[in-house]
């Protein structure tokens, strides 16, 4: 089994700095649904790791949230494709827990959940919190461009054995001709 983990603003949607609030917010990036399609034609596990701590802000609620991911899920089931499952951390970023990325716990779950040996597993993302998250619990790691991308490509704190291309359709084809 082949096994994707992929942030999701700035990774599958565009990003916002007041938080995606509903669905009407939710924008795919250019190419990356389809990019997740051909994914889920190869026979991948295609799993969405993301922080939502616009839900402990109160900025939205569970089923805005819900609602946000059904969309996502329906755009993407009309090209062939779908996301096997969604994992996120709703809390503050003080809260102290270990399901915030840039802590491995999210990971850590996923890896279990799909009993995936890290070292085979594939992450991609557009912050260094993410990199880092998935760099720690042992899966190889991909920046993308998209939303933080630019900004985190020369952030000295970025794992060195890291992929960089410019979009997640990039980086899936590095996969699907790779295997």
């Amino acid at each position: 089994m082949k096994l994707a983990i992929l942030d999701r603003d700035g990774v599958i949607n565009e990003d916002r700095p007041d938080f995606i609030k509903s669905a009407d917010e939710w924008v795919a990036l250019p190419g990356s649904l389809e990019a997740i399609a051909r994914l889920s034609r190869a026979g991948w596990k295609v799993v969405v790791a993301t922080n939502q701590s616009g839900l402990g802000r109160g900025l939205f609620t569970p089923d805005d949230l819900t609602a946000i991911h059904q969309k996502m899920q329906q755009q993407l089931a009309a090209l062939g494709g779908h996301i096997d499952a969604i994992f996120m951390c709703p809390h503050l970023p003080d809260a102290g827990c270990n399901c915030r990325k840039p802590l491995p716990g999210m990971f850590l779950e996923i890896l279990k959940r799909y009993d995936a040996p890290a070292h085979d597993v594939v992450c991609v993302g557009d912050s260094l919190r993410d990199i880092t998250a998935a760099h720690v619990a042992g899966c190889q790691t991909w920046l993308v461009e998209t939303g933080n991308g630019q900004k985190t490509r020369n952030d000295p704190g970025l794992p060195k054995s890291v992929q960089i291309r410019p979009t997640l359709a990039d980086v899936v084809d590095s996969w699907l001709t790779e295997s």
